[in-house]
């Protein structure tokens, strides 16, 4: 108290009061850290107080304050509060309940204090139970190779002290209950452990496996790519699946460049796009009235369009929205097609192709697989609405949908589900919209190889995977199942599907049953396949 009346006697009472206690406490060899925080932390408590208008204004009051909280302060310090001697470790009490964490933790001691002097946190942890100690049955543990953690945890072995004791049936029971949950969680996790493995094995495999395919398409392959396109050994790889670092690559030389377009050609094409797009944002309303005309024969100004489709585009991969790494080249690839194509212009469906190629070509060379590959038959009867030439290609898909999947074919034609309900939006993307990107790679591998014919094998590749689940529903549910997809879908069991189908009808082969259709024109065979619907 003495010391306290001398120091707040000074305007900076306070402070000089912190300072006498700091040298005080390091005389005592409390240091200036650690423990001795609690003394600076009275000392900033006391300093702040003493400029509150809560403190008692009178210096007698606030010496007597000051002198008890000192006087605590000098109590906590007399108990070894701050001692930084470090505590002996004590032998654990064998009759004391404790903590178990999920039965590998040590039970805590339960020591005796005095209540006056010290109190006890209650520790919180994942732990739900607490058990009074027992030693484990090894008989229960030796033929387990590790405890599952969900179980033991939740397992109440022992009632607390505070009440009444289990009955000896009670106990038998709840301990044959936790060896059951204890083996069931184990298989489950065995059985997990094992589905992982195997999976990391096929995973490890199908890896080396590309490698190998990758060596030999480099060295072999694509150097010889004429004289070796068309073998058995080729073929077979190609089956298999491309190596994505070769994929584009192979990719462009097996669709070709019938067109003869250049990369300059496609920096001519992409300039005339970028000034339609500015004339598009120049121009007034009153001009677009005027010339509705004449932009509805021009199919160029479907490149408004565009921009609204292009968000649509993968949006679960987020690269080619709007800020996206690859926005401006499909921007870019889709505007130069459509002014070099004005009678086809721009329609639905052709953005997710474009991504595709994108994904595995440079710009350039994306543009000019894009333009030869929709110069096909195929995808120019669909992208230019050629509802005669898609009558035949239905008509077509059905001869083998009928002699693959009779049963299919029959609940079909029950609910009057016709091909062009789920075909038009297959065939329009490449089936990049509504297959995984992986599979749908590997579906466009196989296209690059077979043609056209490899689009509606593996249409009937799908209707064959699912099958079972399509015979169970109705007509709605059928065509919402075939427009979306589940999104799980394996490319091995997809695949697996496609080759069990066999696209002989009658001993004709799919180009055979094309050119027959196309020759007969007679009303019957129009009328067996459904006009698209809008």
């Amino acid at each position: 108290p003495e010391t306290l009346s001398y120091h707040c006697s000074f305007a900076d009472g306070p402070t000089r009061l912190f300072t006498h206690l700091r040298y005080t406490g390091q005389d005592k060899n409390l240091g200036t850290s650690g423990d001795c925080v609690f003394v600076r932390a009275c000392v900033y408590m006391l300093s702040f107080h003493c400029s509150t208008p809560f403190f008692p204004s009178s210096t007698s009051l606030r010496f007597i304050c000051l002198s008890l909280l000192l006087n605590i302060c000098h109590s906590l310090s007399s108990r070894n509060l701050f001692s930084r001697k470090p505590k002996e470790p004590k032998p654990p009490s064998q009759n004391a309940p404790g903590w178990r964490l999920f039965g590998k933790v040590p039970l805590r001691e339960n020591t005796t204090k005095d209540p006056k002097d010290s109190f006890t946190i209650q520790q919180v942890s994942i732990t739900l139970y607490r058990t009074q100690p027992q030693p484990l049955s090894a008989a229960r543990r030796k033929n387990l190779e590790f405890e599952p953690l969900s179980t033991t945890a939740l397992i109440l072995e022992d009632r607390p002290s505070n009440l009444p004791a289990k009955s000896v049936e009670e106990a038998m029971r709840h301990k044959q209950e936790y060896d059951e949950m204890v083996a069931g969680a184990k298989r489950r996790e065995l059985k997990e452990a094992q589905k992982k493995k195997r999976r990391m094995k096929e995973r490890f495999k199908q890896e080396d496996s590309i490698a190998n395919a990758m060596v030999i398409w480099n060295n072999d392959v694509l150097p010889n790519w004429d004289c070796m396109r068309n073998t058995r050994r080729v073929r077979e790889l190609w089956w298999q699946g491309l190596p994505p670092s070769v994929r584009g690559r192979v990719w462009s030389l097996a669709i070709g460049n019938e067109l003869n377009i250049t990369p300059e050609l496609f920096e001519i094409f992409l300039s005339r796009a970028k000034e339609r797009w500015k004339s598009f944002s120049e121009t007034s309303s009153e001009n677009e009235t005027e010339d509705s005309g004449s932009l509805q024969a021009d199919r160029e100004s479907s490149l408004d369009l565009i921009k609204l489709d292009i968000s649509r585009t993968f949006p679960s991969l987020f690269i080619f929205q709007k800020g996206g790494p690859y926005h401006d080249l499909l921007h870019s690839v889709l505007g130069a097609y459509t002014c070099y194509r004005p009678d086809v212009g721009y329609v639905q469906g052709m953005s997710f192709i474009a991504a595709v190629l994108i994904l595995n070509l440079e710009e350039a060379d994306a543009f000019i697989a894009f333009a030869n590959l929709l110069n096909k038959p195929c995808q120019m009867a669909f992208f230019r609405v050629d509802h005669d030439l898609m009558l035949k290609y239905f008509a077509a898909f059905e001869v083998f949908f009928e002699e693959n999947l009779p049963r299919l074919f029959n609940h079909f034609q029950i609910n009057n589900l016709t091909p062009d309900l789920y075909l038009i939006d297959w065939i329009f993307t490449l089936y990049s919209k509504s297959l995984p990107l992986d599979v749908a790679c590997r579906v466009w591998d196989v296209f690059c190889r077979d043609g056209e014919e490899c689009l509606f094998r593996t249409g009937l590749g799908i209707l064959r995977l699912y099958q079972e689940v399509l015979l169970q529903m109705d007509f709605i549910h059928m065509a919402q199942f075939l427009t979306r997809l589940p999104d799980d879908m394996a490319a091995d069991n997809l695949f697996s599907c496609i080759t069990a189908t066999q696209m002989l009808s009658s001993n004709r082969k799919w180009g055979q049953v094309f050119s027959a259709l196309m020759k007969d024109g007679s009303k019957e065979m129009a009328n067996h396949s459904p006009a698209p619907r809008s």
